[in-house]
């Protein structure tokens, strides 16, 4: 098998014992197999749609729960990815449930007479809100109307007129009393330009002329005059206070006459609407108080008639000092929650759910004035109120970004009712304003979030237990059997039909099919993400039209549709394969060298993921350091990385430590790697080039490999196992095919390999190989053509390990100079010329 002269380490290979026969996959293992008996249609015109919702079992009995118990708290958080179809899911289940609901009643605002901040709500039978806001309207139209005309009339206008001159004739006597007075007393009487009254003292019966005439008075009789003068103008205080007096009571016979003439416009008119709700002992004590409030504000009914509804005259902007006209907003009804074109209970899928759209507010308006004014009919209610009675579905990952939504929501369903209020999370100061009898609520909350959120309010808040008690986890997957897979052929019926697309041939959906699979990364399951699927289908009926397919969409449309995602998102990719043949990037995709493996990796773009090849390289030499992660030392390593070196370690312990000390200093690193790496996917690569460091034993370089390791040296299962194995592919493509190339995977990955098309073509070819291994033993028989063997077995691979880790740990104990060739500070070393290739065996490995 080889020339038994050329030296591995110490020895010859004739020294050594060959590797026995490898597992290799064949192309179908590297596909799904989809039943042809499970596609029993020409195209998907001939499918029922699709009309459930299907790979969500668990999370449809947690929604089966939590709708299903009306009780305080059972609220629905729903988990998962989007795409998976979440939401309509929630409005297929709800509407389902909806079908024979209540619809529930309508809630309304009215003006408090009383105390005007705090406004009246009622809950009104659906569509009585509406209804009672049109009579309300109504009625303030025909009282504007009525009221003047009946304080026009005659009757009213002589009982006004009876009312003045009833006080009249009173104040009149008043007056003839006052100035009989003023004259016993020799005054007269005489009133002033401003309606006041002046007492002018007589001389013999006569008004003086002159006032030196009072002034030549004898003084007795001055003193008399201004005594009499004193009693007279107390005399005359008193009078006009009665007259006020009188005036007032005048006022009020004058206001009980108009309530009189009113009440025999206003009543009939209020009477007749009561009788729309004579089952509505809230809304008949409402209109009761309208009457009386009516009744005592007439003034500006009479006004609104005077001025006949015309518009206000003068230059807009220009008119603060006139008065405004009365808008009798007093009336209004404020309909906040209307349910009169309802037929089930609500179901209200809120997207924007900022504190206003799901609590409401109170707003505030600027005045003619300049100042901040409200009043009752500028209550708003929220997306909460308005599905009372029903369900609520939000997002709440985007109210979390809105403040205080998240202590709202909390208080809103522990009370049970929405308290409304302005919302001013700007201001610092409160300036006060309504404060609106709270409203009542049964809303169902449906929110929609991701796991780690859940996790999250769970952790951190005790409450949140306590108003979500039920959790509907969406997964991204279901199994992979006949009904499934026919349901996938259903699910593409629907959206054709409901999108107008092209029906989809059998090859088609075979290949949506094999997308479903290789995106949920496992050959016995789908992907659930439909939203993918669903932009999958539309992109291979664009493909379908251009390729001039009329009939029907395809596999090769779909197939066209993959590649030019690819194409589109690859362009990083590209470029390091790129830098790879020029020679910037290292990577060797032939021969063998002790100390070097090309392990892959996976690079993930959010729209692209794509594996890439990178060299892993081990330094030896004699010492006590032990494994040195040089990721780790310039702080480049992640701490699964790091985890994954310790592994490494503990492998070497537990496979050649247990009769000697491991007297070596073994740095590991990734060439030509700046940026931050983690994951244990590497480790088994990096076991394989310290393995081979040690024992001297080149590695095959067309060979790339990924895999975790354990202590025990067991191949673990890692991710992007396709993306891998592709990446590697490109590469050698690139650099030219051999026939020898291929990517070692752990075996339990084999159920996650489903391959593009041309690398199944090429594996078909024996052009390519993947080897699928369960342990270090087997990676290391495929990379190196030796046996495996173990520690004691002369000529195997862990034997001539085992034998260079005892040399060291001697020579480290005489601490003398390492004789010649003990020190293994690997470079380059080429493998013999005529080393076989490993060729496929269906027998397994040793």
């Amino acid at each position: 098998m080889g020339d038994d002269r050329v030296l591995v380490g110490e020895y010859t290979r004739s020294d050594l014992k060959e590797a026995g026969p490898l597992r290799e996959l064949t192309a179908e293992e590297t596909d799904v197999d989809v039943d042809g008996g499970v596609l029993d249609f020409d195209t998907t015109a001939d499918v029922e749609p699709l009309d459930s919702v299907i790979g969500q079992p668990r999370a449809m009995a947690s929604l089966d729960v939590g709708l299903g118990i009306d009780q305080q708290g059972y609220n629905i958080y729903v988990s998962g990815l989007t795409g998976t179809g979440k939401t309509q899911t929630i409005r297929r289940s709800l509407q389902d449930r909806l079908k024979d609901s209540e619809v529930p009643c309508d809630w309304v605002y009215v003006n408090n007479f009383d105390e005007p901040d705090r406004p009246i709500s009622m809950c009104l039978p659906p569509g009585k809100g509406r209804q009672l806001k049109r009579d309300m309207e109504r009625l303030v139209e025909r009282l504007q109307e009525s009221l003047p005309k009946a304080f026009r009339q005659e009757d009213f206008g002589q009982e006004k007129e009876r009312l003045g001159e009833k006080y009249q004739a009173r104040f009149q006597q008043q007056m003839e009393r006052l100035s009989s007075l003023a004259r016993d007393r020799g005054f007269e009487l005489r009133p002033g330009p401003q309606g006041q009254l002046f007492f002018i003292p007589l001389i013999d019966g006569k008004l003086p002329e002159t006032e030196e005439e009072l002034q030549g008075l004898p003084e007795a009789e001055q003193k008399r005059i201004q005594e009499a003068q004193k009693e007279l103008s107390r005399e005359a205080a008193r009078i006009m206070d009665g007259h006020r007096h009188m005036m007032s009571e005048l006022s009020d016979e004058v206001r009980e006459v108009e309530r009189r003439f009113g009440a025999y416009v206003v009543k009939p008119m209020v009477e007749a609407l009561k009788d729309s709700y004579r089952d509505r002992q809230e809304v008949l004590d409402y209109l009761d108080r309208v009457t009386e409030h009516v009744l005592d504000d007439l003034g500006d009914f009479r006004e609104a008639g005077r001025q006949g509804g015309g518009q206000p005259t003068g230059i807009p902007g220009l008119m603060l000092g006139q008065p405004p006209e009365p808008d009798f907003v007093e009336y209004q009804v404020n309909v906040i929650v209307d349910h009169s074109h309802s037929e089930t209970a609500p179901i209200i899928v809120e997207e924007v759910p900022t504190y206003r759209n799901l609590f409401g507010t109170v707003d505030r308006s600027i005045d003619r004035t300049g100042r901040m004014s409200t009043n009752f009919t500028q209550i708003k209610a929220g997306a909460m109120l308005r599905a009372s009675g029903g369900y609520l579905v939000f997002n709440l990952e985007d109210a979390l970004t809105e403040p205080f939504v998240y202590k709202q929501l909390k208080r809103a369903l522990k009370s049970g009712e929405i308290q409304f209020e302005p919302y001013e999370p700007w201001f610092p100061f409160s300036t006060g304003g309504l404060r609106p009898e709270p409203i009542p609520i049964k809303t169902k909350v449906i929110v929609l979030g991701s796991p780690l959120l859940y996790y999250m309010l769970r952790f951190y808040d005790q409450e949140f237990a306590t108003i979500f008690k039920v959790r509907a986890d969406f997964g991204t997957e279901m199994p992979r059997g006949d009904r499934e897979q026919h349901d996938y052929a259903r699910f593409v019926s629907l959206l054709t039909r409901e999108e107008g697309l092209k029906p989809f041939d059998r090859e088609a959906v075979r290949e949506i099919i094999r997308f479903g699979a290789r995106a949920a990364q496992q050959k016995d399951k789908l992907y659930t993400r439909f939203s993918e699927v669903a932009d999958l289908i539309r992109e291979a009926n664009f493909f379908a039209s251009r390729n001039g397919n009329g009939r029907a969409v395809q596999a090769q449309d779909v197939r066209d549709a993959l590649q030019s995602r690819i194409f589109r998102s690859d362009r990083i990719a590209e470029k390091i394969r790129e830098l790879i043949n020029n020679g910037t990037l290292l990577i060797d995709t032939s021969d063998s060298k002790v100390g070097q493996v090309n392990g892959l990796a996976v690079l993930n773009f959010g729209d692209y993921a794509f594996g890439r090849p990178s060299r892993v390289t081990a330094s030896l030499g004699l010492g006590s350091e032990g494994v040195i992660n040089i990721e780790r030392e310039a702080k480049l390593s992640g701490s699964t990385h790091d985890k994954g070196v310790l592994i490494l370690a503990g492998y070497l312990r537990n496979k050649y430590g247990d009769d000697k000390p491991l007297a070596l200093s073994a740095s590991i690193t990734f060439e030509q790697h700046y940026g931050g790496i983690d994951g244990d996917s590497a480790s088994s690569t990096e076991l394989y080039a310290l393995l081979s460091g040690l024992a001297g034993v080149p590695l095959r370089q067309d060979i790339a490999v990924t895999g975790s390791i354990n202590q025990w040296g067991q191949i673990q299962a890692i991710g992007g196992v396709n993306e891998k194995v592709e990446g590697f592919f490109d590469v050698c493509r690139e650099a030219g095919l051999t026939g020898r190339q291929g990517v070692c995977i752990p075996a339990s990955n084999v159920k996650n390999l489903l391959l593009r098309d041309d690398v199944r073509e090429v594996i078909g070819s024996g052009r390519f190989h993947v080897y699928p291994v369960e342990t270090v033993d087997q990676g290391m028989e495929v990379l190196s053509g030796i046996r495996a063997g173990s520690p004691d077995e002369e000529g195997t691979f862990h034997w001539l390990v085992d034998h260079r880790l005892r040399t060291m740990a001697e020579e480290l104990r005489s601490f003398g100079p390492p004789r010649e060739g003990a020190r293994l500070i690997t470079g380059p070393v080429e493998a013999p010329p005529d080393m076989p290739p490993r060729l496929p065996d269906d027998q397994p490995s040793h």
